[in-house]
């Protein structure tokens, strides 16, 4: 497939890699030639130093053979032209952008993005993206990563197996045979910096993040016996009042009225706009770094901490001082890979990729045929994938003792006429079933087999 990408940045290269990466023709085009210089370094792609609207370069990148636009610089406007030019001379048949400004996202403008309007065929915001993951972290106190699928029905949580961790040397057979109404699989294991789809022999060991896909309404039984049982923040302060912030504070009014919410935020013209948009939450002006302005949020009594300013060494250094003073927990929003790494050794409880989240939400639409989500973790190792399964899939009909699934791909859970069913040896995957399943990277490809689809992204 050939794939153009608008914007060479953090985003821009980690589509580039795995689409590279699968054997697609992929053209990248910036304006900075640094960043066209590095990427084309180390990926097998085509750079073009350019505008990424401009008709020429287009041209030039190939735009007349292009199945698909994915463009993600930083400027919305880019984006909208780019997809409008790449439709209008050179018909190319999917098209999708970043859109970071509220504005255009707006409901009553909903009609915006149309073959006759603005000819987007996906808009993806990252801020709203990255909202809502943050407020499925809040829910799900203990998890370390959280992704729903199946219309909410199904929740793929990340649960890391502390020294107290009930579970830790129980293999999965045991743990099917101790909790046999549990509706929960442990599909994937992330252990001394390798991921791996556990077979029914290994056992659980301390350090291990384990990816268990389960029932919306058995998350917090599995939590607890993965020995978390952390409570629900009822005091949370918030450093950054900028799009995810508002938007965090605002759905927390909305849906979860009993919650105290307080909010950081250094510029003062928009601490006074957010404080207008909101009802109860308490907006303080000033850095998160200020102790001072942290004892006056009262961090001292706060459950949780949420730093999502657009400066990294901000959201650590606020929330690693908020739990010096007494915060319980904190969560934070990291921009660059390389702090990652070692952010639990900072004293990180929980973190936020925004890059992994908004990848993500590009990859489930660059792919085609029955693929309804994909969630990509630890970097692009492994996805969680919800896919339907058609007649024709090797899938249907055999049992499940039967199957020969290929190394690297595990079925966590079946959707069926609005139920969910854990997999066991008897049971069939029949036609329409919604399979959420984890495969590592390499076992990916097989999914095309497995499901009987056209994924073009392959």
């Amino acid at each position: 497939m050939k794939v153009i990408i608008c914007g060479a940045g953090r985003v821009g290269y980690g589509i580039a890699e795995r689409l590279s990466q699968e054997g697609n023709d992929v053209s990248v085009i910036d304006t900075s030639a640094p960043l066209i210089s590095a990427i084309t370094e180390t990926l097998d792609v085509s750079g073009i130093v350019g505008h990424g609207a401009y008709p020429d370069v287009l041209a030039k990148a190939g735009a007349d053979e292009a199945e698909m636009i994915i463009a993600v610089t930083l400027h919305d406007e880019i984006n909208m032209v780019a997809c409008q030019v790449a439709h209008s001379l050179f018909k190319v048949p999917t098209k999708i952008a970043r859109i970071r400004a509220q504005n255009y996202l707006a409901t009553e403008y909903s009609d915006l993005f149309s073959r006759d309007d603005v000819p987007i065929d996906v808009a993806i915001s990252p801020e709203i993206e990255v909202g809502k993951m943050v407020l499925r972290r809040i829910s799900y106190p203990g998890a370390t990563d959280v992704v729903r699928f199946a219309d909410d029905r199904i929740v793929m949580v990340a649960i890391e197996c502390m020294e107290d961790c009930p579970v830790v040397n129980a293999s999965m057979r045991q743990l099917t045979d101790l909790f046999p109404d549990l509706k929960a699989t442990v599909t994937g294991v992330y252990r001394d910096n390798r991921l791996f789809v556990p077979h029914s022999t290994d056992e659980l060991q301390t350090g291990d993040l384990a990816y268990v896909v389960c029932e919306n309404t058995h998350v917090r039984r599995t939590l607890s016996l993965f020995g978390h049982e952390e409570k629900e923040a009822a005091r949370i302060v918030i450093a950054g009042g900028g799009n995810i912030g508002l938007f965090v504070a605002k759905t927390i009014e909305e849906f979860q009225p009993k919650t105290r919410v307080k909010i950081i935020e250094s510029d003062r013209e928009r601490a006074i706009h957010i404080a207008e948009q909101l009802k109860s939450a308490v907006v303080l002006h000033g850095s998160a770094l200020d102790q001072k302005l942290l004892q006056q949020a009262e961090i001292q009594d706060a459950d949780l901490v949420v730093a999502l300013t657009n400066n990294d060494q901000i959201n650590i250094l606020g929330s690693v001082m908020a739990k010096k003073l007494g915060c319980k927990q904190n969560l934070v929003l990291l921009n660059e890979p390389s702090f990652q790494d070692f952010a639990k050794s900072l004293g990180i409880d929980a973190h936020i990729n925004p890059r992994a989240v908004t990848m993500s939400g590009i990859l489930q639409h660059v792919r085609k045929g029955r693929i309804r989500s994909v969630y990509a973790v630890q970097r692009g190792s492994a996805e969680v994938i919800e896919a339907e399964a058609l007649e024709t899939s090797p899938l249907v009909g055999a049992p499940f003792r039967e199957l020969e699934l290929p190394d690297g791909i595990r079925i966590g859970a079946i959707y069926r006429d609005g139920t969910v069913l854990r997999p066991d040896g008897d049971m069939k995957i029949k036609a329409k079933d919604r399979v959420v399943l984890f495969a590592t990277g390499d076992a990916v490809r097989h999914v095309q087999q497995l499901f009987r689809v056209s994924i073009q992204y392959f």
